[in-house]
């Protein structure tokens, strides 16, 4: 059965936002149908708009975190810019802003003076550190939260240190204040009472970094960095085909004892000492990683995937950015969507979550200021008055608007 109403139909998100980690979280509210009021310098607005011109003169980021949002530009440094937002707030249900450190206070949109007023309303703070600590004032960027958490020492290999390719950082913090702000709704529907959430860069990198934290707080030992190979498992890598690369994941010992016996044709490794255990393989790993090497590469990478396959064998192919956007599992599934944009229509992909009985908004991409007028027209503001206002800079109101 599928149903008309998305699950966040009604509910209106103020965003002071900028960037990849809230635009992040609030596309996602989007998608299921929350109306995301998005807040933007009047000069250039979200700077994450002119990142690249990658999507048909866009910025790819942009393009990516922005869909489904109504964009309004406000000068909220001047006294009538941070009182139009201000009202906006008041007719809103979360607010959320990741400005620089302080800055959000200064305006006078603490989250304690904002619930003060409404204690119903939603406030999110994003930061890269946190509200307090030695570490509270420092401006963070995605590379340098990966950096401070630890998470550049376990990437890359064993002699040169990575960054992960994607905004780690941004993502984690991004994702769990999508979390948060949708626990929060559940919560203030039961009690009527709304929530500020603090959500930091750091403390999400720190959560995603799962074992090997523990690892290390437990043993002393950090975790080598280990490139494609998995630093406690043997063996699991990428392995020589004739036309490329597969990943093998060997999971326990029966995996091997069908990996040798099925597919690389060494029956006799089952039994050997060096090789029957996980413990043993990853002692000898320089070995066993030679031994399958030596007998993948004889397979096309079609032929490698088909007989791990059917011997029932984790493997994945070594695919580009290109063969992602083109993998027939995603053709297969349906899971690319028109989505317009100022420029006319792009191809995106639908959020990961699929409900069975409604499908995501993903709604257009919106020019710089493109709801500025409608917006404050709602707020009460005539024409003349919102063309007084662009004429001072505090907004401003694309041609034709």
């Amino acid at each position: 059965m599928r149903v008309e109403a998305r699950p966040l139909d009604g509910i209106t998100v103020v965003s002071l936002e900028q960037a990849v980690a809230a635009p992040l979280a609030t596309r996602h509210l989007a998608d299921l149908g929350a109306r995301v009021i998005k807040i933007e310098r009047v000069d250039g607005g979200d700077f994450a708009r002119a990142y690249d011109t990658a999507v048909r003169g866009m910025g790819s980021h942009f393009v990516w975190l922005n869909r489904g949002k109504e964009s309004v530009t406000l000068d909220v440094k001047t006294p009538e810019g941070l009182g139009l937002l201000r009202e906006l707030i008041a007719g809103a249900d979360v607010f959320l802003q990741n400005l620089a450190p302080g800055a959000a206070a200064r305006l006078g949109l603490a989250a304690g003076t904002l619930r003060s007023e409404r204690p119903e309303l939603i406030v999110v703070d994003m930061s890269g550190y946190g509200p307090s600590g030695p570490y509270r004032d420092r401006r963070a960027y995605d590379l340098l939260v990966q950096s401070e958490g630890g998470l550049v020492s376990i990437t890359g290999k064993p002699d040169s240190p990575a960054k992960t390719g994607i905004p780690t950082a941004d993502i984690a913090a991004g994702m769990y204040a999508y979390s948060g702000v949708l626990a929060a709704v559940l919560r203030r529907f039961r009690t009527g009472v709304g929530a500020h959430l603090e959500v930091s860069m750091l403390d999400a990198v720190a959560e995603w970094m799962g074992y090997p934290l523990y690892v290390t707080a437990y043993t002393g030992e950090q975790p080598p960095r280990a490139g494609l190979s998995h630093p406690v498992i043997a063996p699991y890598d990428a392995y020589p085909a004739a036309d490329g690369e597969v990943l093998i994941g060997i999971q326990n010992d029966r995996g091997w004892a069908r990996l040798a016996t099925d597919v690389i044709g060494r029956p006799e490794l089952v039994t050997d000492p060096d090789f029957a255990t996980n413990v043993a393989r990853v002692r000898n790993r320089a070995r066993v990683d030679a031994v399958v090497a030596e007998a993948t590469k004889k397979f096309t990478a079609g032929e490698l995937v088909r007989r791990l396959d059917e011997a029932g064998i984790a493997s994945a192919r070594l695919n580009s950015v290109r063969q992602l956007i083109d993998h027939p599992q995603l053709a297969e599934r349906d899971r690319w969507r028109e989505v317009d944009t100022p420029v006319g229509k792009i191809d995106a992909l639908l959020p990961p979550t699929t409900f069975a009985d409604v499908e995501a908004a993903m709604g257009p991409v919106p020019a710089l200021g493109e709801h500025t007028a409608s917006v404050l027209a709602e707020l009460g503001r005539n024409p003349d008055e919102i063309a007084e206002l662009a004429a001072r800079g505090i907004v401003s109101v694309p041609s034709g608007r």
